[in-house]
């Protein structure tokens, strides 16, 4: 398939990268196929072994690169889906990684190949159509979203057709046996509230002291343990930060603001969170210079309320269980097709 011709909608970009067998909490992709290999359920599989250069390929005539039930995958069309990444691992590449890379990238193209031939298999055996009037309105919208196609070329609407196909088929023997209860969305809510909690928030106020030199950093260091001791003996802080701090706030007595959580310069994050409301940090030393922070005032962490993202965790339920349910199907697909690898 030209992979140059984009999806038609984001639902079809999911589906297009389900097929991939790509999941962030799933197994690499190779690990089923070599799976396959192992148990026997690719019948009569060959060694798979890296394709030829491109310019002694020229050289050989089309062959068979693998069998699925009725339908052949050739040599060609593996080529012409492996072009592109091809062209981008030999940018990025060379030597030994660049031959590994490229042979992951064959194996991946191979496994996509393979299980877009089942699904279009199953959506033919299942009665799943799409008219001629669907490829052109699709065609129609692809272009208004500022995809470059070219109409005159069949392979572009037969490119077209199979993907309303896909992405038809998975809505019939996936989609739409997806229900999600209340009850997983509660689950979910309490195995990941974190997703759900506001940043915590501070009113924070500083004294900064920058080096005055290049190499004056022992001569600054020297100053902030000065004003640290200082501050212990009860000295008002809005007061010392007034006639010492050299940052931008000094004239306010050092008050930052509101400040929230993630905003703050990893190591005055560190520096706060075990901090009570009225204590002060130690020195923290930064590219900016060398900081005392005082919490005014800390807001804990809170977590949004389970109604009002009930419909957000309905989405991600749904499109894990989604996931969860493509990889049985396509599983049940493999196991029972004869599939053959011939290169």
């Amino acid at each position: 398939m030209n992979h140059r011709l984009h999806v038609v909608s984001t639902r079809l970009r999911a589906i297009l990268r389900m097929s991939a067998g790509t999941r962030p909490d799933s197994a690499p992709w190779t690990r089923p196929l070599i799976g396959w290999l192992v148990t026997g359920l690719l019948l009569g599989v060959c060694a798979v072994t890296p394709l030829t250069h491109p310019a002694e390929a020229a050289k050989l005539e089309d062959r068979i690169v693998a069998v699925v039930n009725s339908d052949l995958i050739m040599w060609s069309e593996l080529k012409r889906d492996l072009l592109p990444d091809q062209e981008r691992l030999r940018k990025l590449y060379k030597g030994e990684e660049l031959e590994r890379r490229l042979k992951t990238a064959e194996a991946i193209a191979v496994t996509k190949m393979i299980e877009r031939k089942l699904q279009l298999q199953a959506a033919k055996n299942k009665g799943v159509d799409v008219s001629d009037q669907e490829v052109a309105q699709a065609m129609e919208e692809m272009k208004k979203q500022g995809e470059a196609l070219n109409s005159t070329d069949p392979n572009t609407a037969r490119n077209v057709r199979e993907q309303l196909t896909l992405m038809r088929v998975v809505d019939r023997e996936v989609r739409g046996l997806i229900m999600v209860a209340e009850s997983e969305m509660k689950r979910y809510y309490q195995e990941h509230q974190d997703r759900f909690a506001y940043p915590e928030e501070y009113q924070l106020s500083q004294i900064l002291i920058k080096p005055r030199t290049p190499d004056g950093l022992s001569a600054a260091q020297g100053r902030a343990e000065a004003l640290l001791a200082t501050l212990k003996q009860g000295e008002p802080f809005e007061d010392l930060a007034i006639r010492f701090s050299d940052g931008a706030d000094a004239s306010r007595g050092g008050r930052l603001g509101l400040v929230r959580q993630g905003e703050l310069i990893p190591a005055l994050e560190q520096a706060l969170t075990s901090l009570q409301v009225g204590q002060v940090t130690g020195i923290v030393e930064t590219a900016e210079g060398l900081h005392i922070v005082r919490v005014d005032d800390k807001k804990p962490r809170q977590f949004r309320p389970f109604e009002q993202v009930k419909a957000e965790i309905q989405t991600l339920v749904f499109q894990q269980k989604t996931e969860d349910q493509y990889q049985i199907w396509m599983a049940d697909l493999k196991n029972k097709a004869y599939i053959e690898i011939k290169f």
